[in-house]
């Protein structure tokens, strides 16, 4: 499996589920703080071994679990 495609909604919240306790699969928390935003990106830079530097208007759009994971999916697949 590519990373990118191991950075679906599921991937991504079990990454955020490592970050303060957050739950896997609690579906109800779609909403992206921007520190675990930033907790994020640096984790899936670390893991992957790519790096990272959204644009500001990338990063406006990636307020979701769904926007988060399309976005880096895209990053990744360049």
């Amino acid at each position: 499996m590519t990373a990118a495609a191991s950075l679906d909604r599921q991937g991504v919240m079990e990454i955020l589920a490592e970050y303060h306790r957050r739950t896997a699969d609690k579906e109800d928390a779609d909403a992206i703080d921007s520190l675990e935003l930033a907790w994020l990106i640096h984790q899936v830079e670390q893991r992957y071994g790519v790096e990272l530097d959204p644009p500001d208007d990338t990063l406006l759009q990636m307020s979701t679990v769904d926007g988060v994971a399309r976005l880096l999916r895209q990053s990744l697949n360049g």
